[in-house]
């Protein structure tokens, strides 16, 4: 295969690991002003961005045939910056921000290494081809956006005590390495019986952020696992 065409898909997940390093660095200057917008306002358009590459990056892949070992293994390191690094430091940053305890936020740490295990766990897990076992890291950066807006939008203070938070993180966390099956978002046909699920989640990804803005994505990752394991109680 022509050595450009191979790496098409690998430039693109490239660009997912710079998107994934400019939401760091924006992520780490919290609720500074930056380009129009806040910082963290920033870091949430560059994981959107990151999010995207990751999509593009299979689906170039598979429409050039262009399939690695190396492609799958850097698919796995961006993940992991972009879904992982991120959306820990958009949190550690947000909480350290308000004064609160510098134990509470920096336990945010434990993001990207349950992060790091899920993914090394997928990567060796040939089960994982039409369901995940465990939350995708993805929606675990979309859940922790929800949160992070939550908190610095709607001034929701009690998010920031470690007795909320603690016990949200280490859930959050389990879910990445849980043994729970959940379904994947990608579409192979428009068939609406195949795909009843998706479809269902996109309407509640519609709902969620109407009704609460970006804080809604939070609802929007609850209502995906509560609907994985319904599904996974009915099978």
């Amino acid at each position: 295969m022509n050595p450009i065409k191979r790496n098409i898909p690998n430039s693109i997940t490239c660009i997912n690991l710079l998107a994934g390093c400019m939401a760091i660095v924006a992520g780490s200057r919290a609720t500074a002003p930056m380009w129009g917008l806040l910082a963290y306002q920033w870091a949430f358009i560059f994981i959107a961005i990151g999010a995207v590459a990751d999509f593009l990056d299979g689906f170039a892949a598979r429409a050039l045939k262009a399939y690695s070992e190396l492609g799958k293994e850097l698919d796995s390191l961006c993940d992991l910056v972009t879904f992982g690094v991120a959306p820990a430091i958009i949190v550690l940053n947000l909480l350290l921000q308000q004064g609160l305890d510098p134990w509470v936020g920096w336990t945010a740490l434990l993001i990207p290494v349950a992060g790091a295990i899920r993914l090394a766990r997928f990567n060796l897990d040939t089960r994982q081809t039409t369901t995940f076992i465990g939350l995708p890291i993805p929606a675990n950066a979309i859940f922790w956006i929800g949160f992070a807006a939550l908190f610095a939008q709607e001034n929701v203070d009690f998010l920031s005590m470690w007795y909320w938070f603690i016990p949200i993180l280490l859930v959050e966390c389990y879910l990445m390495n849980s043994p729970f099956k959940m379904f994947s978002l990608k579409f192979k046909n428009l068939n609406l019986k195949d795909n009843f699920p998706r479809f269902l989640l996109v309407v509640a990804a519609g709902v969620c952020c109407f009704t609460f803005g970006v804080a809604g994505l939070l609802w929007l990752i609850v209502f995906y696992v509560l609907l994985s394991l319904c599904m996974q109680e009915k099978a």
